[in-house]
């Protein structure tokens, strides 16, 4: 693991360092806590984009989806919902999202960079329907209680971040679909000569996608109390930066779930540490897609060695 992940491992160790000595209260246990919570939401919809990513396709409207995820329980518990069928109603809007990503991108050969481009701006409009832009505050105590209690010392949130980061990753690395998602991403042409149903695979791979950030939507709007229509708004680059950084490869058939929390662990010691220093929201943005640009590079260049 020290071998494959040492780069990331020293960055992520650099940049605490960094921050450490910029700002003291940086490794103070409380905002060591925060960092965890703040990473969370993140990690959970890189969990999805990983799939998508080693697919060799990307998905650009999980910010817009976390946003209708938290809009719709908002407006189930209002109609007299109760917690549990809520949750099962945002995680069914996820997956019928990521499914239509899917579909379009699949069965109309559509690429997915545009049909995500544009179902983006399609769920985010639809996040505003309901209030006419207002934000909706919830106030189940279930459904707060995820961002704001904890179990056996730890915030439940972390629990739910490590919980499927488990079952992603033994999905991924363990399962036959995982090594059909390999296969598909890495190497189309083989992957249908050996009988695997790739549309199907990006269809299931999407909808993952998606119900990985309707769960990101819960987190979110949990720890807000209320559903923003401006909820997740860059979060797709935050999940795109995570899962490059991690060595999952823009050209598909790389990565694995280990790399994706490591890479969505640099985003959330990056976004902590400048807002610790009180670094300018537009400052953080230029850093942000700076990150980007040298992950990409990073897996261009290491495409090249391999190659």
């Amino acid at each position: 693991m020290v071998r494959q992940y040492g780069g990331i491992i020293v960055s992520l160790a650099v940049l605490c360092i960094v921050f450490s000595v910029l700002s003291p209260r940086f490794l103070a246990l409380n905002n060591f806590m925060n960092i965890m919570q703040q990473v969370a939401v993140v990690a959970v919809a890189a969990y999805g984009m990983t799939y998508v990513i080693l697919l060799g396709e990307i998905d650009l409207s999980i910010g817009s989806i976390i946003a209708v995820a938290g809009m719709a329980a908002a407006q189930a518990f209002a109609m007299g919902f109760g917690f549990l069928p809520t949750i099962l109603l945002t995680l069914a809007a996820g997956a019928i999202m990521g499914g239509l990503n899917g579909a379009l991108s699949a069965k109309l050969m559509l690429p997915s960079f545009i049909v995500t481009v544009a179902t983006m701006g399609i769920f985010r409009g639809i996040v505003s329907l309901p209030t006419n832009g207002a934000p909706a505050m919830i106030d189940n105590d279930a459904w707060l209680a995820i961002g704001s209690e904890s179990f056996l010392g730890l915030p439940i949130i972390i629990w739910i971040m490590g919980v499927l980061f488990a079952i992603n990753h033994i999905v991924l690395s363990k399962s036959i679909f995982g090594r059909q998602v390999y296969l598909s991403g890495g190497n189309r042409e083989a992957a249908i000569y050996s009988g695997i149903r790739v549309d199907r695979i990006k269809i299931i791979v999407f909808m993952i996608s998606g119900v990985m950030a309707a769960i990101s939507g819960i987190l979110l709007s949990s720890r807000l109390s209320s559903a923003q229509t401006n909820s997740g708004m860059g979060y797709e680059l935050d999940a795109i930066a995570a899962v490059v950084l991690g060595g999952t490869s823009l050209a598909g058939g790389v990565g694995t779930m280990v790399g994706t929390i490591l890479g969505a662990l640099i985003i959330g010691v990056i976004n902590n540490g400048m807002n610790m220093l009180s670094v300018p929201y537009f400052y953080q943005l230029i850093v942000k897609g700076l990150v980007i640009l040298i992950a990409v590079w990073l897996d261009v260049r290491s495409k090249a060695v391999r190659t």
